[in-house]
């Protein structure tokens, strides 16, 4: 089968014990992400088989009218908010899906960019780099309150970690929220404005959906402390659009630490957020490493095999 891998920014598919399972078949990988749709199109208009990295590539109905040859779309992951499933269903085109879910890599970074974030460790090492020895004053852990929006597998790991460091947890969310905060002894907010004005800092760990699209706003970044930190390693799109970058600006909260954008890949160094010496950017790297991609994308190319063989798929539950 002829098979396209696009936008493998990490160039790194190809280096994974998995991709002996694709043995035999024509395979193609592209890193650069495609220009615009015509050259998209060009790009996988030979495949049988496309391995949608996540959700790096938006298939939307004009693209997936553009590529009569495409059978299956194998999805690395569990879920992508970018295919249109009712287009797939009215060209016969086969969405399969990962059967795992792997929350520690993404709780890591979360943690990783709390502690950067709040002891300043990026500045002063970029400062130290130059050769200057400033050494500012930053802000501890342990004994703040650490918010979290959204108390699942990837918040709860992160809350976890933040209790170990001596953080008060307070958490916000849905019932299971609720629920799984009174199981490990965490304070449950009053109120998601509660959430916001308390903590020094809110970490959103939230599936976009329909209903939790834009859920934090302008109104609620504003109660935030001028000390205070967002992070947000989950969905850019559950922030209002440019209401994190005005609240920034405002100075409320005082701090950023970000892995996630509208438009991805950022590249040529394009994003405002970029230019704000209180906010830590990172590419996308929460699920980026090799343990989990060999988990991925072995289940990903698992499922093209199956293809191949007539076995039985794991569809999306949209087909």
């Amino acid at each position: 089968m002829k098979i396209v891998i696009p936008d493998d920014y990490q160039d790194a598919v190809d280096r994974l014990s998995c991709f002996s399972l694709l043995h035999g078949h024509d395979v193609t990988r592209y890193r650069e992400p495609a220009g615009d749709l015509a050259q998209l199109v060009q790009r996988l208009h030979p495949a049988e088989v496309v391995v949608a990295i996540r959700e790096r590539v938006p298939f939307s109905r004009t693209l997936i009218e553009r590529l009569p040859n495409l059978r299956l779309i194998a999805l690395v992951g569990r879920a992508a908010t970018t295919i249109d499933y009712t287009a797939c269903r009215d060209h016969n085109v086969l969405v399969t899906t990962g059967a795992s879910n792997a929350p520690a890599s993404p709780a890591e970074l979360t943690v990783v960019l709390i502690v950067a974030s709040r002891r300043n460790i990026v500045v002063e090492a970029e400062r130290m780099r130059r050769g200057e020895w400033p050494c500012s004053l930053s802000h501890r852990l342990s004994g703040s309150t650490l918010g979290i929006f959204g108390l699942g597998a990837i918040g709860s790991l992160v809350a976890r970690a933040g209790a170990g460091m001596g953080m008060n947890v307070l958490a916000w969310g849905q019932e299971k929220s609720a629920e799984r905060a009174r199981q490990h002894g965490y304070r449950f907010a009053a109120s998601k404005q509660d959430l916001f004005a308390q903590s020094d800092v809110v970490s959103l760990h939230l599936r976009l959906r329909p209903d939790t699209r834009g859920i934090v706003g302008p109104e609620d970044l504003a109660l935030m402390k001028p000390t205070a930190l967002l992070v947000n390693t989950s969905r850019a799109e559950l922030i209002q659009p440019g209401a994190l970058l005005a609240a920034l600006q405002a100075g409320r909260p005082g701090y950023a630490a970000v892995d996630v954008y509208e438009q991805e890949p950022v590249t040529g160094g394009n994003h405002p957020l970029l230019s704000m010496p209180n906010v830590l950017c990172t590419p996308h790297l929460g699920w980026a490493e090799w343990d989990n991609f060999e988990l991925y994308f072995r289940e990903a190319f698992e499922q093209i095999i199956a293809y191949a063989q007539g076995s039985p798929l794991r569809l999306i539950a949209a087909n």
